[in-house]
C-alpha cells in the first residue's frame, strides 16, 4: 500500500503552523523544499529528506542542512536546469513509489512559479495529489479520477481544466455538469456553490478542483 508524502514548497506564503502541524501528523514522511524548511522550522516541524539548492532557506535552515544528521540532504547546485519541486517530486518517487502527495506552501508568490508548480503537480500522476492551504483544499484530477467532498454544504467550489480535451461531471453543486466540456483554462466551472455531498469526477483530460475553507 502506497504513502502519504507531504512535500512543504518554498512559495513566500506560508501555510499556518496549525496546518503544517495538522498535515505533517496525517502524512507518513515530510520533504522540505528549499526554504519551506523555514516554514516547517517556525512550526516546530523538522523533515525526512530536504532538497534545494538553499539559495532562499534562512542562514539557520541552511547550518541545519549542512550539519544534517536527522534527516536526508538532497543539495543541488543553484545553476541547474528545473526547479527544486521538481526534484523534489522526482526524490519522492525514488524513495516511496506510488506514494499519494499533499502540497503545501504551494500557492502565492510570483505567478509564473505558482503556474511552474501547478504543472509539476499536475505532472505528478503516480498517486492522488492535494494541494492544502488555509483557505483552500484542492486536488488535481486527471481521467478517471473523482473526488467525493463530504460535509462542505455552502462552501464554494470551482474546476478549472488544465489540459486540453477535459471532461468532466459534478453531482450535488448548485450548477452540475453531466459529461460537460471544459476548454483549456476556461471559466465555466468558476464559483460553483456546494449544496450535498458532492462528488467530481474527470473523465478524460486533468482538472484541479478548488473547495474553500
Amino acid at each position: 500500500m502506497g504513502c502519504k508524502v507531504l512535500v512543504v514548497c518554498g512559495s513566500p506564503v506560508v501555510a499556518s503552523a496549525d496546518l503544517l502541524r495538522r498535515l505533517a501528523g496525517e502524512c507518513d514522511h515530510v520533504v522540505a523544499v528549499d526554504r519551506g524548511l523555514d516554514a516547517l522550522l517556525g512550526a516546530g516541524l523538522g523533515c525526512d529528506v530536504y532538497v534545494g539548492d538553499a539559495d532562499t532557506v534562512s542562514d539557520a535552515g541552511r547550518a541545519l542542512v549542512d550539519a544534517a544528521t536527522d534527516f536526508k540532504v538532497e543539495r543541488h547546485d543553484p545553476y541547474k536546469d528545473c526547479t527544486d519541486l521538481a526534484l523534489a517530486l522526482d526524490s519522492v518517487r525514488r524513495r516511496w513509489p506510488g506514494a499519494e502527495v499533499v502540497a503545501t506552501c504551494a500557492a502565492g508568490g510570483r505567478p509564473d512559479m505558482a503556474l511552474s508548480v501547478l504543472g509539476l503537480l499536475a505532472g505528478y500522476d503516480d498517486a492522488p495529489v492535494w494541494i492544502a492551504e488555509d483557505e483552500i483544499t484542492a486536488r488535481i484530477l486527471h481521467g478517471g479520477e473523482s473526488w467525493a467532498i463530504e460535509g462542505a454544504e455552502g462552501k464554494t467550489f470551482s474546476i478549472i481544466a488544465i489540459a486540453p480535451n477535459t471532461e468532466v461531471s459534478e453531482h450535488g453543486l448548485e450548477w452540475e455538469l453531466d459529461h460537460s466540456s471544459l476548454g483549456l483554462l476556461a471559466d465555466t466551472g468558476i464559483s460553483n456553490v456546494v449544496r450535498s455531498t458532492a462528488t467530481i469526477r474527470v473523465h478524460t483530460g486533468t482538472a484541479i478542483a478548488y473547495l474553500y475553507h
